[in-house]
């Protein structure tokens, strides 16, 4: 299962949303069929394109819970202090795939970052 972790600044589109998904999967040589599931950091659970934007590629939206998110974020590979004092987390998008994908998940890369978005994305323990 491949997740996609989303952080943004306030107000974005969702078309800023779903442009740095499908980088942040080009990038990596994957479609955004491959796609299961959005997360984001309770913070952002109320941004509407994100939702917006897991409705439009019509997958799930996933708000990581602060256990998962703690346990994540000694897997990301991006230190943001900025992201650190908004939510706690060394990276939004990281730690939210990473918790979203499972204790055995991994990331793909670093986070991705597209205008106000940044995107991570995160592959389940049980894929190569």
């Amino acid at each position: 299962m491949i997740v996609a972790g989303v952080g943004c600044k306030s107000g974005v589109s969702t078309e800023s949303v779903v442009e740095a998904i499908e980088a942040a999967l080009a990038a990596v040589g994957m479609e955004p069929a491959a796609l299961a599931a959005l997360a984001t950091v309770p913070e952002k659970a109320r941004e509407a394109a994100i939702a917006d934007a897991a409705h439009r590629l019509d997958v799930t939206l996933v708000v990581a819970d602060d256990a998962a998110l703690a346990e994540a974020a000694t897997r990301c590979m991006t230190d943001s202090a900025r992201s650190f004092a908004a939510t706690g987390t060394p990276s939004a998008a990281e730690a939210a795939a990473l918790a979203a994908a499972g204790p055995q998940s991994r990331l793909l890369g670093p986070r991705l970052v597209l205008g106000p978005v940044t995107c991570a994305l995160a592959v389940t323990g049980d894929l190569p």
